[in-house]
């Protein structure tokens, strides 16, 4: 399977000036793990801490709820903002605005006027610009690394997220929270303060391509012509707010058609938010899988998750060599394979081996997925779209894990606790039969020769 067929094997015609991801990148590889960091420890922390003032499983999913509900709302504005300013100082301003709601968090805790109304509303704001600030992180991207490297960037990006957020995260936040319940809330807040210290050594400007601001200039044109009569009618003020959403939504729109005429940036996108369904229903009934068919305790379960871990920073540790060596269409191929191998696997063994070797196998895909999907996203994509393409794609994926969640517990109380894995087993070998020539290597090959979007300086 070795070769170059799809371009994704670049071998010697790359410069010995695209073997380094540079010092801009590594600044901005150590603001986003650190971030994550941070938001990992509020992932584990939050539902600790509504555990320990309620027993009410409505209110402590609620956390969960909380924290996924922005994902739906602004993942679509959130990039019409990166594309119309500086990403690289909309990122700073977002660490900032969350090391200050995070520091009234802990330092409510700590003085005994924490509640669970305001971890709530924390949680809100720290994941909407979670949403923004990994949107204009993805976007960033091209724009300090050569086009060549996009590969290995990407790995390293997913591999410190895997680690610090899937890895780290979760015992030192159970950790922290055991010695004091603010502790890891204080610990998250010192997260974002170093993520915004780290972004903002990153040198340059990051705005969008001045074809944005045209895009953005003839879209409020039209809708002043439009408003024009309101204006006249003496509510200009109304006319105003009118024009600046529809601007926004003309600029989403825009986005969205630009990414569903991308045969392959199409494909992926659904893809992704297809399988999101049916590996979060499937993941929603692990634990009871795990109890029941696979006699595993609370560490047997929490040592499933480390596997698939595990196999995501392997993944992104060698991604940009095994992409180049199996070629970019055997890796999303294998991909599907490897989907429909572990739900079939989850379905019928009860061999915890097994099972922890297919995750294994699931997580090294997870990060070859994200790797190829980002570059070929950040490859094809105008730098004045990378925003909200990519949160168009974000929203997809968010909106299959929401809907995962809920058909998850559903369909396995209705029709068995192994009828998620079968259906989610039967989806992935349809959807592999349904697009396995989408991605035929003269397809990856042409998207991979196509010379870089030009950046703006």
């Amino acid at each position: 399977m070795a070769g170059k067929g799809d371009g994704a094997g670049h071998g010697d015609a790359v410069g010995d000036a695209a073997d380094r991801l540079g010092a801009r990148f590594v600044k901005l590889w150590a603001a986003s793990t650190t971030s994550a960091l941070g938001s990992g420890l509020a992932l584990i922390a939050a539902p600790l801490y509504v555990a320990s003032r309620t027993s009410s499983p409505l209110i402590v999913s609620g956390a969960t709820g909380v924290a996924w509900l922005p994902w739906l709302l602004f993942a679509l504005p959130g990039g019409v903002l990166v594309d119309r300013v500086d990403r690289r100082r909309l990122m700073v301003v977002i660490d900032w605005t969350r090391v200050a709601a995070m520091a009234v968090l802990a330092t409510a805790i700590a003085t005994g006027h924490g509640s669970i109304a305001l971890l709530y509303v924390v949680l809100f704001v720290i994941n909407t610009g979670e949403i923004v600030f990994r949107s204009a992180s993805q976007a960033m991207i091209p724009a300090v690394v050569p086009q060549a490297r996009l590969e290995r960037a990407n790995g390293w990006l997913t591999g410190g997220t895997t680690l610090t957020e899937g890895m780290l995260a979760g015992p030192l936040a159970g950790f922290l929270f055991a010695v004091a319940a603010y502790i890891p809330f204080f610990v998250n807040a010192g997260t974002y303060l170093a993520s915004a210290v780290l972004i903002g050594l990153v040198a340059g400007t990051y705005r969008s391509s001045p074809r944005a601001t045209a895009i953005s200039g003839r879209s409020e044109a039209r809708e002043a012509r439009e408003a024009g009569e309101a204006r006249e009618a003496g509510e200009a003020g109304a006319a105003g707010a009118v024009r600046g959403l529809r601007s926004v939504r003309a600029d989403i729109a825009e986005g969205f058609r630009w990414l569903m005429g991308q045969r392959l940036l199409r494909t992926m996108a659904i893809l992704i938010g297809l399988l999101n369904v049916t590996l979060t229903a499937a993941t929603a009934v692990l634990v009871l899988l795990a109890r029941e068919r696979l006699g595993l305790g609370s560490v047997g379960y929490g040592l499933l998750f480390t596997c698939i871990a595990a196999g995501g920073i392997g993944g992104a540790v060698i991604g940009d060599r095994l992409i180049r060596w199996v070629t970019a269409t055997w890796t999303i191929r294998i991909g599907l394979l490897v989907e429909a191998g572990t739900h079939l696997v989850l379905a019928t063994s009860r061999d915890p081996y097994l099972v922890g070797f297919i995750l294994f196998a699931f997580g090294v895909h997870s990060s070859l997925w994200t790797i190829v999907g980002s570059s070929l996203r950040q490859r094809l994509t105008p730098p004045e779209m990378l925003g909200r393409v990519g949160s168009t794609t974000l929203f997809v994926a968010a909106g299959g894990n929401c809907v995962g969640a809920v058909l998850g517990g559903a369909i396995a109380s209705s029709f068995g606790l192994t009828a998620p894995y079968w259906i989610g087993f039967v989806v992935a070998v349809i959807v592999s039969a349904a697009t396995w020539r989408v991605f035929d290597r003269a397809t990856v090959a042409q998207a991979y020769a196509q010379p870089a979007p030009a950046q703006a300086p």
